[in-house]
């Protein structure tokens, strides 16, 4: 009997501090009157970084917090520590963002959606942000594992994450009619940005960035940045002076024994369509080099990406040779050559370490090269992107 009443107390007391804490959040949910919640499967730590400093150079103050290829906190004064995580990723660790800003006083928290689950997206909108402002970059067909099978379906559980009678900011077009529904749902605006607002960022504007940035990102970002009430102009130089993600596109030339190597880091791109628009425009820009190398890191873990990108990539532009680094490289392989790709272009470096890949890449360039590197910026990808730009004696814009 007694270890009955000791049971039902320790229930009661966490029952009652669950509630407390609850309050607590409500209270610093309540106290940043403008927040901004931001979903999407690609572009959603660039978008949010791009709000947060045009909110920033406009004199809001701004918190942000990234999920992307590192999670990070960044603060008004546009300084940014990595997110703690005592194991893996929890959005429970969303209430520990939105105590931080509440400490540093706030006007406005630009914070990413990690909820990969569809009933997780709904939760972490409705019960940890409570969004004034939502944001959906776009939907396309990755992790459909987990929101799939069917892009439509990853569309769906992007817009879980709709909010309650405020505002819905995004670029996609093609599922544009499932996010309207949602909005309706939910009662809230729909604002989606088109051709005309892309079209309205000028190639003087992306110049100014220091790593390539694309034109739907910025325009929508713009947009926010506007109804929160900071003009084109100071937006626009403030994205120009933040830092971007570690994981961001960026070109690097290298100089190595003769040999030029103009290197490309997409790994970030993880959906086929997204990779397959960076290589067109990788190719677009480098036309005249002798080889054109494709790595793709693999995750064993991410088996149905290494499959749509290997099904995928044989009706791209053809590269002269397909590295596979990473984990699980034979998915990848097998895939790719059932769908006709041929065999004897594909390279395997799995398990082996960042300089043994940058030696393995210099064998087969000749005198120059077009390397891309794709699949998955987790697990190798970051760092062997970070090997080729440390070695590199140009790092260019877009």
């Amino acid at each position: 009997m007694q270890e009955v009443i000791i049971l039902v107390g320790i229930v009661v007391l966490l029952a009652v501090i669950g509630a407390i804490e609850i309050l607590v959040h409500r209270r610093h949910v309540n106290a940043i009157p403008v927040r901004i919640h931001v979903n999407g499967t690609r572009g959603k730590s660039s978008v949010t970084r791009l709000i947060a400093a045009g909110l920033r150079a406009g004199g809001k103050v701004t918190c942000a917090k990234t999920t992307g290829t590192l999670a990070r906190m960044i603060l008004p004064d546009g300084r940014e520590y990595p997110v703690f995580r005592p194991a893996r990723a929890n959005v429970i660790e969303q209430l520990r963002i939105f105590r931080t800003a509440h400490a540093y006083n706030s006007e406005v928290l630009v914070i990413e959606c990690m909820a990969l689950q569809p009933y997780l997206q709904v939760l972490s909108e409705m019960k940890l942000v409570r969004a004034t402002h939502g944001v959906i970059t776009n939907a396309r067909a990755d992790h459909l594992d987990v929101m799939g099978p069917e892009e439509e379906d990853v569309a769906r559980a992007l817009a879980g994450m709709v909010p309650k009678g405020q505002v819905l900011y995004t670029a996609e077009q093609r599922h544009l009619d499932i996010i309207q529904q949602a909005t309706q749902d939910r009662k809230s605006e729909l604002i989606a940005t088109n051709e005309k607002d892309v079209a309205a960022i000028t190639e003087d504007d992306l110049a100014g960035f220091s790593y390539v940035e694309h034109a739907e990102n910025v325009a929508l970002a713009l947009k926010i940045c506007a109804d929160v009430g900071v003009d084109r102009e100071t937006a626009l130089r403030g994205m120009w002076e933040a830092s971007p993600d570690p994981g961001v596109m960026a070109a690097h030339e290298i100089q190595f024994f003769g040999r030029q190597i103009f290197f490309v880091n997409g790994f970030a791109a993880n959906d086929p369509e997204s990779t397959e628009r960076i290589w067109q425009m990788a190719l677009d820009r480098y036309p005249n080099v002798q080889k054109r190398i494709a790595i793709f890191n693999c995750r064993a873990d991410r088996p149905d990406r290494s499959q749509q990108l290997a099904r995928a990539c044989v009706d791209w532009p053809a590269a002269d040779h397909y590295m596979l680094i990473g984990t699980g490289t034979y998915i990848f392989a097998r895939a790719s050559t059932r769908a006709g790709l041929d065999s004897r272009k594909l390279y395997f470096a799995e398990d082996r370490r960042e300089d043994e890949i940058f030696e393995a890449v210099v064998g087969l360039v000749g005198k120059s090269a077009l390397v891309m590197g794709m699949g998955n910026i987790g697990g190798q990808g970051l760092d062997l992107a970070q090997y080729f730009s440390n070695r590199s004696v140009l790092k260019e814009s877009a």
